[in-house]
């Protein structure tokens, strides 16, 4: 049988269901309804009910959700029951923080090396996490299991070493450097955070209801 195709939106929202759920759990809360659920996410309960219906439903009627098995379930859809080891290339300010979010390997993502160029930061450790010379890159991944690769370099590199990684074998890359990456493999999956596209949204939205309040006391 062929497999349902999700929708990157459906997708997208999997995270945020995930969380809440989550501090559902911390708090005590054994099962919910998707209207309650709602009013806590800001979703409309028929939102959801179609979000997890993509997946097989998941609840009851006149029952809801039972939240740890939902918990569960939404982890297993997100491959968060398996680990997934990263390693990052460029060891600045940004891939050090990174690599000091324990929460990622609670999450199942484990960092395992770090990489750059500058010979001050080469043989340090970031929690204990190595970070190497960029130049053992390639018999690092030969002899280690690296299933994503995180970039938090230069713009100017990033298309060189992405397409590094791609020869060598890495098929998921999560791409700090703002810069759209032209890969020789298009089959990689790449995961675009643009930090500054985010900033400029919010600021965006912060104009736009500064002049709308504004209006309202005309």
């Amino acid at each position: 049988m062929e497999e349902k195709e999700i929708s990157q939106a459906v997708i997208r929202r999997m995270p945020r269901y995930y969380r809440y759920l989550g501090e559902l759990l911390d708090a005590g809360v054994e099962r919910i309804s998707s209207n309650d659920l709602s009013s806590r996410m800001n979703v409309t309960a028929s939102q959801i009910r179609q979000d997890l219906n993509n997946f097989g439903g998941f609840g009851q009627q006149g029952y809801g959700y039972n939240v740890q098995y939902l918990y569960e379930e939404i982890g297993k859809i997100l491959g968060l029951n398996t680990k997934h080891y990263v390693i990052i290339i460029g060891a600045g300010h940004l891939g050090q923080a990174l690599a000091n979010y324990v929460k990622f390997e609670k999450l199942g993502f484990v960092i395992t090396a770090l990489f750059d160029v500058d010979p001050e930061l080469i043989g340090k450790s970031v929690r204990g996490i190595p970070i190497l010379a960029l130049e053992d890159l390639p018999d690092y991944v030969r002899n280690h299991t690296v299933d994503i690769a995180t970039l938090t370099m230069p713009k100017s590199k990033a298309d060189t070493i992405a397409n590094e990684l791609v020869s060598l074998g890495v098929h998921a890359i999560w791409n700090f450097a703002h810069v759209d990456l032209e890969l020789i493999d298009k089959d990689v999956i790449v995961e675009n955070v643009h930090l500054s596209d985010s900033l400029m949204q919010l600021s965006y939205n912060t104009v736009k209801h500064t002049k709308e309040k504004g209006k309202n006391f005309e």
